[in-house]
């Protein structure tokens, strides 16, 4: 699934549902944490609605979604500080996972906003998003 330790594959088209999730990510993390295992921490997630969401048909994709970025991390020591740092800190390794995770979000932060904060420049509007989509889209059929 991983290209180098960092960089993902593919393309993935599940950003669009998937989304940054800290509050799912930390309280999958914290599980993990307390050592249970997948099939637990997804059972515990769906009979106690921990994410609070409407049906469990979404609640257990998400934390699926959850343990992937978590997994992805390859690291324990980020799954735990996802679980135990302060929130600052914990969505800053969140976001290095969904980086980890998506090969869209890889490259738009090494790109566009890696290229921002090389340069200083800390606007940032929908134009860049834009921008940064019509260069994918010429570049790479399948986006």
């Amino acid at each position: 699934m991983q290209g180098s330790n960092r960089e993902p594959l593919e393309y993935k088209a599940s950003i669009t549902r998937e989304q940054f999730m800290f509050y799912e990510m930390r309280t999958t993390a914290k599980l993990l944490m307390e050592g249970l295992t997948d099939e637990e921490t997804i059972h515990r997630i769906v009979s106690e609605n921990l994410f609070q969401y409407p049906t469990e048909k979404l609640i257990r994709s998400q934390a699926l979604a959850c343990l992937k970025r978590l997994h992805g991390l390859n690291d324990d020591s980020l799954v735990a500080a996802i679980a135990t740092q302060p929130s600052d800190t914990a969505k800053q390794v969140c976001l290095y996972a969904m980086m980890k995770y998506n090969r869209l979000v890889w490259d738009f932060m090494v790109t566009v906003i890696g290229e921002k904060f090389r340069n200083r420049d800390m606007s940032f509007a929908r134009r860049d998003l834009n921008v940064y989509f019509i260069r994918l889209q010429e570049q790479i059929d399948t986006v």
